[in-house]
């Protein structure tokens, strides 16, 4: 959390930002949307949604075969949000953008390319212990395929990654480390600079999990040095199955294509194929032409936004909830990193958290409950699931007070 001021803070107008948000008019249980599960998927503007509904209605073509006006354009668009993508990351070069269906994938194009192109028996695979599963399971298939054997750094009671304690499983067979930027359960934004510069020393790659940083944190690939960046498109105000891998080019071009296709060629013959340079080499098939579109879309609209005033804001409602959720008899927060964004994840002593979320959700407060895709990271808390409030730039005091109330009401209720 920050040490912004109040005064700052509030200078930021998030009702302003909410009703540009069509779904956060709405109710839920008779009361008005307290949506709290910016986390799992955040709200989308009436921009994006526009942006979307105009191409399918007026400007809808498939991609790079078409010489006609529609498809002309349509190409033009959809290639345009690489260079987007690069603004958001802080790169120049869009040959190093690959389009996915999302962070899942773009850790399984890495693992299944780059890593079966390259691990053999006993190289060692790092992770932390805090991750998703989806930089998770990957890893564990490639090890199976390979041999490869997988390393996790411990984390401490806060939930951080220590970076001495990432180092000490570090080796000489470390092939490459994978560790999100932001836990998605807990909220802790890892130091991710350091550890890709002690990595990096040790001769390993680097892969980022930034699905949870990019709707809360500045990114700058050139400051934190790694070799591959994943995110999501409905994690920052864009559409579902859209995605993002971002690689280092000339490791792009080492690696063979993921999935083969339409696309990602050069030319086929039945005596063998060629294939395309990246990034088209690991975009077989029609790609989501309008998810691409939609998250070009949402990148105009949060490069339009007071970025700093939506990350003093987001710190003053994760502090005000946090006091507040402080003072609840029986309540635990999982999670109270030194650096901390827009995550909320706690246990009542009364109820587990599937009572608590359908409690809150009969008051208008939508939060998740459950493992959150990170059980090794329950597992180390000592707890089956938890209930979790995930904050975004749309929220309010307001929303805040709501979820306080309603935990109060859920506490007594189990009492």
């Amino acid at each position: 959390m920050s040490s912004a001021s109040q005064t700052d803070a509030t200078a930021f107008d998030a009702k302003a930002i909410r009703a540009q948000f069509p779904v956060l008019a709405g109710e839920a249980g008779g009361s008005r949307l307290v949506y709290l599960d910016s986390g799992a998927s955040s709200q989308k503007p009436r921009a994006v949604i526009d942006a979307i509904d105009s191409f399918y209605q007026h400007e809808y073509a498939s991609v790079h075969r078409g010489l006609y006006t529609l498809s002309s354009e349509a190409t033009r668009r959809f290639e345009d949000v690489r260079t987007k993508v690069c603004r958001l990351l802080g790169t120049e070069n869009p040959n190093e953008v690959v389009f996915t269906r999302g962070t899942t994938e773009s850790v399984n194009l890495v693992a299944q390319s780059w890593g079966r192109s390259n691990l053999e028996a006993g190289d060692e695979i790092l992770i932390t212990q805090l991750e998703h599963h989806s930089n998770i399971v990957p890893w564990q298939l490639l090890c199976e395929q390979t041999g490869a054997v997988l390393k996790v750094a411990p984390i401490n009671e806060r939930g951080e990654v220590e970076p001495a304690a990432f180092e000490a499983k570090l080796s000489s067979r470390t092939r490459i480390a994978a560790f999100a930027h932001v836990s998605n359960a807990l909220g802790t934004v890892l130091p991710v600079s350091d550890l890709c510069n002690r990595a990096r020393a040790a001769g390993a790659l680097t892969l980022i999990d930034g699905a949870q940083a990019v709707p809360h944190v500045p990114i700058d690939l050139g400051q934190i040095d790694c070799d591959f960046y994943a995110f999501s498109a409905h994690k920052i105000f864009g559409p579902t199955g859209t995605g993002v891998l971002w690689g280092r080019h000339d490791l792009l071009e080492a690696m063979p294509p993921y999935q083969g296709g339409g696309s990602m060629i050069q030319s086929v013959r039945f005596e063998g194929t060629t294939f395309a340079s990246p990034p088209q080499r690991f975009e077989a098939g029609t790609p989501d032409v309008a998810g691409v579109i939609g998250l070009g879309a949402a990148l105009d609209w949060f490069d339009a936004v007071d970025r700093v005033g939506a990350r003093q804001w987001e710190d003053h409602l994760l502090e005000t909830a946090t006091r507040a959720l402080e003072t609840i008899p029986g309540l635990r927060i999982l999670g109270t990193a030194a650096q901390k964004a827009a995550v909320l994840s706690f246990v009542l002593d009364c109820a587990h958290p599937h009572d608590i979320a359908t409690i809150l959700d009969q008051n208008g407060v939508a939060v998740r409950a459950g493992h959150h895709c990170a059980q090794p990271l329950m597992e180390f808390f000592g707890v089956p699931a938890t209930a979790r409030a995930s904050l975004a730039l749309y929220n309010t005091l307001e929303d805040i007070d709501a979820l306080i109330e309603s935990i109060e009401k859920t506490r007594k209720m189990f009492s």
